[in-house]
């Protein structure tokens, strides 16, 4: 977690920003908070993401998709921009947890014990996610954080609306170098939405 810079807008959508959690591949991730304190990760999108025609549109399918999965293992949707509204951005439940691969940098590797626990775990996550009709397409160790209680599986769906013209262009793959399955380098998988 980071401070705020003097270019971060003190709200957006009427949220209170509090502090950076990161960047993705999407834009910048803050801390906020519900006006009953409920503590949340609010994410905006890069300007340059929203110029592309059609962006609007697939970002609120994605949304909608998201907001389908209701699951222990998975963060829930609290709010999104409304039509029309820029930045873009999409409040989701906040989880204090760091994530598998800050973990793995700051401890080495788990034993393994934990490691097969976790692997339960995140099996159960991407069921419930499957069961909704979606696949999250990105599961890697920084997608990954270690709650207390279990692991949450986060950023399934949201990454689609940013890569989507890969995945309508013939030969396509969605997802992150390395973390890959096997059948989609091998351009033999086939997508279901989300």
């Amino acid at each position: 977690m980071q401070s705020l810079e003097r270019t971060d807008p003190a709200a957006i959508g009427g949220y209170p920003l509090l502090a950076r959690l990161g960047a993705g591949g999407m834009g910048q991730v803050y801390l906020s908070r519900t006006p009953a304190g409920r503590p949340l990760a609010l994410k905006t999108v890069r300007p340059d993401l929203t110029a592309a025609p059609d962006f609007e549109r697939r970002f609120a399918r994605e949304i909608r998709s998201s907001d389908r999965v209701r699951s222990p293992w998975t963060v829930s949707v609290v709010d999104f921009s409304p039509p029309g509204h820029r930045p873009l951005w999409l409040a989701t439940e906040y989880v204090a947890a760091p994530a598998l691969s800050d973990w793995v940098v700051g401890y080495g590797p788990l034993p393994p014990a934990a490691l097969c626990a976790l692997a339960a775990e995140l099996a159960a996550a991407l069921a419930a996610v499957h069961a909704c009709g979606l696949t999250h397409r990105d599961v890697k160790p920084s997608n990954v954080l270690l709650g207390r209680d279990r692991p949450m599986l986060i950023d399934f769906g949201i990454a689609r609306a940013a890569d989507d013209s890969r995945h309508t262009s013939t030969g396509g793959v969605i997802g992150s170098p390395g973390y890959l399955a096997p059948e989609q380098v091998a351009g033999t998988g086939r997508h279901r939405g989300g």
